[in-house]
Formats: C-alpha cells, sequence, structure tokens
C-alpha cells in the first residue's frame, strides 16, 4: 500500500524531471525501485496516471497563448513574466506539431508491447540515460563549434524539416525509457539548426500533446482502477498539486536560466545518476 510519503516523493520526480532533459520515466522507474516497487503496483500506476497530468496543465499553463495562436486565435504576445519568444511571425501551425509528434506516437503504439515487457527495466534505464547523456554532449558540441548554420532563431522559424527530423529522433525516446524526450528534442532542434532557446520552447510545446495522448491512453487502459478506487481521493490530490507547483516552477526557472543551462550539465547528471544507482543499488 502506498503512504503518503510515497505521492510526495513521486509528486516532487515527477514535477522535477518531466521536462528537463534527464528523463522523467528514467527516474519514476528508479525511484519506485527504490521505494521498493520492482513491478510497479496497479495503485501506483493509477497514481502515477494523476501527476503525469498535472504536469501537462503546468506545460499548458505556460504556454497557453502560443496554443491559442497556433489554433488561430488569441494574442499575438508572450506569456506574462517568462522571458518567452513572442512568436511574431506566427509561423508554427499544426503541420509543425504533427510531424513532430506522429513518428514517436506511431512507434509507441506499434511496439508498445515491447516497451512494457523489455524496456521498462532498471538495467535498460541506466543503459539509456548513459546513452542520451552522450547524444546530448555530442549535438551541442557540435552545435557550439559553429559547424552547424543556426537557421532558426524562434520556435515560429522552425521548417517542416527540421520537425520531421525531431519527431523521427523522438522515436528513440518513445521506445526507450531514458533517453529522455525533451532532451533528444532539444539535442535534434540544435543539429538541424534551431537556437538553444528554440529548440528548448518547441521541446515544451510538443509535449503539451504526447503527453495528452500517453496520458489519456493510459487512463482508459486503468480505467477500473479509477472506478474501483483503489487509491484515496486525498493521496491523488496531494500528489497533483505538488506535481503540478514544481513542474511549473522547473519550466519557469529553466526557461529563464536558459542561455547559463548547457546540455553538457544535465549529460553530466545523467551519468552520475546511472553509476550511483548501479554501484549502490544493483552490484
Amino acid at each position: 500500500m502506498l503512504h503518503w510519503f510515497d505521492s510526495i516523493i513521486l509528486g516532487i520526480v515527477e514535477g522535477l524531471t518531466e521536462f528537463l532533459p534527464v528523463s522523467s520515466t528514467g527516474h519514476m522507474i528508479l525511484t519506485n525501485k527504490l521505494l521498493g516497487y520492482d513491478i510497479a503496483p496497479e495503485e501506483l500506476k493509477t497514481f502515477e496516471i494523476i501527476i503525469q497530468f498535472a504536469a501537462i496543465l503546468a506545460i499548458a499553463l505556460v504556454y497557453r497563448n502560443k496554443i491559442l495562436q497556433v489554433f488561430g486565435v488569441g494574442r499575438n504576445e508572450a506569456v506574462r513574466g517568462l522571458n518567452v519568444d513572442s512568436f511574431p511571425k506566427r509561423r508554427l501551425n499544426m503541420m509543425h506539431v504533427a510531424l513532430a509528434i506522429v513518428p514517436p506516437m506511431g512507434a509507441a503504439f506499434l511496439l508498445r508491447d515491447y516497451v512494457k515487457e523489455d524496456a521498462f527495466n532498471t538495467t535498460p534505464v541506466l543503459w539509456a540515460l548513459v546513452v542520451g547523456g552522450i547524444y546530448m554532449w555530442i549535438s551541442e558540441a557540435l552545435y557550439d563549434s559553429g559547424r552547424i548554420a543556426r537557421t532558426s532563431e524562434t520556435m515560429d522559424e522552425i521548417t517542416y524539416k527540421q520537425a520531421f527530423i525531431i519527431g523521427l529522433v523522438q522515436c528513440v525516446s518513445a521506445l526507450w525509457p531514458g533517453f529522455s524526450r525533451s532532451g533528444s528534442t532539444m539535442a535534434a532542434g540544435m543539429l538541424t539548426g534551431l537556437s538553444y532557446r528554440a529548440s528548448a520552447d518547441f521541446s515544451f510545446f510538443v509535449a503539451i500533446p504526447i503527453m495528452t495522448v500517453a496520458t489519456g491512453y493510459e487512463l482508459v487502459s486503468n480505467i477500473d482502477q479509477f472506478r474501483s478506487g483503489a487509491i484515496d481521493v486525498s493521496f491523488l490530490a496531494t500528489g497533483f498539486i505538488v506535481s503540478f507547483v514544481v513542474a511549473w516552477l522547473v519550466v519557469v526557472a529553466f526557461l529563464k536560466l536558459l542561455q547559463k543551462i548547457k546540455l553538457r550539465y544535465f549529460a553530466w547528471y545523467r551519468f552520475l545518476v546511472a553509476a550511483l544507482f548501479y554501484w549502490f543499488i544493483l552490484r
């Protein structure tokens, strides 16, 4: 049976890691392991759906104006209080979003049985943290070296080709928990000529439909758990609030500190987590 301590810890982990290039899925799997759940109980699976939905709402709040603009409504202005692009050209449209999300969602759906049976284990996650970190590090090194032409300074300047390439790279993160959806998106964006800021903005923005569909699918698959009342409502509410607040604060802080926080720092963190977890838990 889950405890209040689990609710707070898992809510914090989800909020902290969902939109950073460190892999929230990988961290949740490792956290479950530390809490003593080799295989997550059904009530824990239900709880994870709730706190992930809270993270979706947090990022949707940050990009609420841009969401309206993509659908052709809303004012052409930045989110108040944040240094978010004002999106003056309004070029980003549903086609860009579709090109970025259809490949990973299609791959995850077609190979969902493999992912559930083989990929959600501790060892593959640790390898994904390492390999994903190397990929991010190399991508940023190439970008900083000047070998890649910087063609898109803002998210609105992204091309269909760039969006599609980012979608293809996200297939890896969709099939390999621990690789990181946001990390693969940002690194792919930089390799295709997007600026660091534009890559981060696009990564956060496309997370909204991807996570909404994934969460909706898990909700339908686990609807019996909600109907049976497997988890106390107050327990769910606690995790929801914690995840929402932490996720919102993380995105706000990340956007403000974007020029100072490089992908290589997150790569080092991923290497450290993988090494420590292997050394103290798996050996």
